[in-house]
């Protein structure tokens, strides 16, 4: 028998939407934004070595993922990651956010084995209810796939952002020297970066995977299969005289 056309658009779509979510999750490039500095005379910025003189403007590149941030100098090769910590680690939504994800990868595995227990394409008849099962687990990853990346879209301004501690008694001027112009989160202008475009896709592929899937909860009619003869139950009995 024929694998169905909804089975197989279903374990194809949802792998791909597992890797292209686990893409986006594992890569630090949901937001994205540059900022200017100014370079002291050391020519040290960090743990980036800058090669300039004193004075030099230095155009840095941040990319913030769900577990790891990142700092480019623009127009070379120098570039440190790190985990995500400070403000940014403890804000509620991104920790909403990476428990959505790990709960939509787990859900959209699960239901990527129980689908190919299911399909069986070595076999004449597939197990429509267990295929159907693991597209419900598919759909379900997709949607909160989804949830994550909207929280994290609607957000992607303000997260990590605290409100600042109050002015010490050197005063308000003396404070604003003291974080420099290269920490002023107003400078920063973010933008949603390549990953968070990758979740998009890779969360809609899961949903249309799942939902290809579940069609198996409805056996299809079969117009070219032959019609079985109509049984007849009349009983016949041999009467001796």
């Amino acid at each position: 028998m024929q694998t169905p056309t909804s089975m197989v658009m279903g374990i194809v779509f949802a792998p791909l939407g597992l890797v292209l979510v686990f893409t986006a999750a594992i890569t630090p490039q949901w937001r994205e934004g540059q900022v200017q500095v100014q370079v002291g005379a050391g020519g040290a910025l960090g743990g980036l070595g800058g090669g300039g003189g004193a004075g030099e403007r230095l155009l840095l590149l941040r990319s913030d993922g769900l577990w790891e941030s990142c700092l480019q100098v623009a127009h070379s090769e120098l570039k440190q990651c790190w985990p995500v910590s400070g403000p940014y680690r403890r804000d509620r939504r991104v920790r909403s956010a990476q428990g959505l994800v790990l709960t939509s990868l787990f859900l959209c595995g699960a239901g990527i084995v129980l689908a190919s227990v299911g399909v069986r394409c070595w076999t004449d008849l597939p197990l429509r209810g267990i295929a159907a099962a693991g597209g419900l687990l598919v759909a379900l990853a997709g949607l909160l796939s989804l949830a994550a990346l909207a929280l994290y879209t609607h957000n992607l301004l303000s997260l990590g952002n605290e409100d600042p501690p109050p002015a010490a008694s050197a005063g308000p001027a003396s404070a604003q020297h003291q974080r420099g112009p290269a920490h002023r989160p107003a400078r920063l202008s973010l933008r949603p970066a390549g990953s968070l475009y990758f979740g998009w896709v890779g969360g809609w592929v899961q949903l249309l995977g799942g939902a290809a899937l579940m069609l198996s909860f409805k056996r299809p009619r079969c117009p070219s299969c032959p019609r079985r003869p109509p049984v007849d139950n009349t009983e016949i009995y041999e009467v001796t005289c």
